[in-house]
């Protein structure tokens, strides 16, 4: 009321009449447009709040594919939203580094497969060369030669079928024809197999799986799992030490440990021992170093058993372990 008389002038009277009039008569649209005014005013300051935050955002988002390790960081309402664009940034990173170090690894091979191919092919030319040069060279020299050019032969087509090899792998769908191995049988076999290559360096298998353990697997394909794995362990074993093979059941799996003494593999290099393209000492010779393929085809062919492969190592030992359904 004291506001209607000081500002219109009015009488107490004329002022409770006006009041009367026009604000209790009329208090559904006061109110109504109370509403709007209050809405008007909540809208502007909430598109603003939204405004700001999606910046907020949007700006987050543009980081994701910045070069910086620093870290996203967003108002304390927007915690959630911070943690998860910093959650991806990280997984970005990674992905990142995996497909660097994919393609480092690929460069690395052409560069030992360029190498390897190369010493055998020019020792395969040099002798023949010196056989083709002189034809009446002494039988015992000629029958040397040939030994060493059929020796670098095999040895690039023992390349060349690795990387067929992974190949297939990884263009087809691998097909099983499974059956029941005798396992001892089949380990006992491989190991009197690798029995010329382990003489000279006075290396020894030691077979210790009981007798009558079966599985049911696709021989051939699980006999190269096996040889890939074997051929590793006496590469990088000491001299004059026991290999040793285990088997045992637990549950409705089976464990097949290849055990050697040798030096410790480093963990980073765990990690990726079975990834395509990977040599664990890149500085093998060519005699003795793979295309880096072995592990990798073994992995392959245990996956699709529904099994796993791992390895462990320590100073005392490394121990790859293949886990397979009976």
């Amino acid at each position: 009321m004291q506001f209607l008389k000081n500002t219109f002038f009015l009488s107490e009277s004329d002022a409770v009449m006006l009041y009367r009039y026009v604000f209790l008569h009329n208090i559904d649209v006061i109110t109504f447009i109370a509403i709007i005014i209050f809405l008007v005013v909540l809208l502007r300051f909430s598109i603003s709040w939204f405004t700001k935050y999606f910046d907020e955002i949007s700006d987050g988002m543009d980081r994701l594919v910045w070069e910086s390790n620093d870290e996203i960081i967003l108002s304390s309402e927007l915690d959630f939203m911070e943690k998860k664009l910093n959650q991806i940034k990280s997984n970005l990173e990674k992905q990142k580094k995996a497909a660097l170090d994919a393609e480092q690894r690929k460069n690395d091979l052409v560069v030992y497969l360029a190498h390897d191919l190369k010493t055998p092919l020019t020792s395969v030319i040099g002798y023949l060369s010196l056989l083709d040069e002189a034809p009446d060279m002494p039988l015992d020299q000629k029958a040397k030669y040939v030994s060493i050019t059929l020796e670098k032969a095999y040895r690039l087509e023992q390349l060349i079928n690795e990387f067929f090899e992974i190949t297939r792998f990884n263009l087809q769908t691998i097909v099983l024809n499974k059956e029941k191995i005798n396992l001892l049988f089949m380990l006992q076999q491989m190991a009197d197999e690798f029995y010329p290559m382990l003489t000279p360096q006075g290396k020894r298998i030691s077979v210790n799986v009981p007798d009558g353990l079966t599985l049911w697997g696709d021989a051939d394909k699980l006999a190269r799992v096996f040889n890939n794995i074997l051929k590793n362990a006496i590469a990088y074993s000491y001299e004059n030490s026991v290999i040793d093979i285990s088997a045992i059941k637990q549950d409705e799996n089976i464990f097949i440990t290849f055990t050697n003494k040798g030096n410790p593999i480093p963990q980073a290099k765990l990690d990726t021992i079975f990834e395509k393209f990977y040599r664990l000492d890149s500085a093998r010779s060519t005699n003795t170093g793979g295309a880096g393929l072995g592990l990798a085809i073994a992995k392959e062919i245990v996956n699709v058993h529904n099994g796993t492969i791992s390895v462990e190592s320590n100073t005392e030992n490394t121990k790859f372990i293949v886990k397979l359904p009976q």
